[in-house]
């Protein structure tokens, strides 16, 4: 069984998102730059004027490193990736709908989320925007 997320005061509003299908991300009303992970404030500026925003869920793959050992709920090999969304902000995340070998996975491939149901959380995924190789 895979680990299930356990949602904070402060990633509540993350988690609805991934519920609805969306994948929200956090913005700055101050300097105006989006953010994750969540937090109570701007980790650019420290301001405390933030909001929600539902991100376009369209990311390049910036990094990722092919697991092959087992890890609770997961059989190798599968990829570990740390994504750029089209915001600009980079989150960590499995990919899925491609063979996690060096010869599919190009940095910067277009990607698009798409989201696992694990117990009561929904976690977003990343897939090839193409369909895959």
């Amino acid at each position: 069984m895979k680990p299930v997320p356990r949602p904070t005061p402060d990633t509540q509003p993350f988690w609805d998102g991934t519920a609805a299908g969306e994948l929200r991300i956090q913005r700055c009303l101050a300097c105006e730059r989006h953010y994750f992970y969540p937090r109570p404030s701007c980790p650019r500026c420290g301001s405390g004027s933030v909001e929600w925003v539902r991100a376009s869920g369209r990311a390049t793959l910036y990094s990722y490193v092919i697991n092959h050992r087992p890890a609770p709920g997961f059989e190798g090999p599968y990829a570990i990736a740390v994504v750029e969304l089209e915001e600009g902000v980079r989150m960590m995340t499995n990919l899925v709908g491609v063979e996690p070998a060096p010869e599919n996975l190009e940095l910067d491939m277009p990607l698009r989320v798409t989201f696992e149901e694990r117990g009561e959380v929904h976690v977003p995924l990343f897939e090839p925007a193409g369909g895959g190789r």
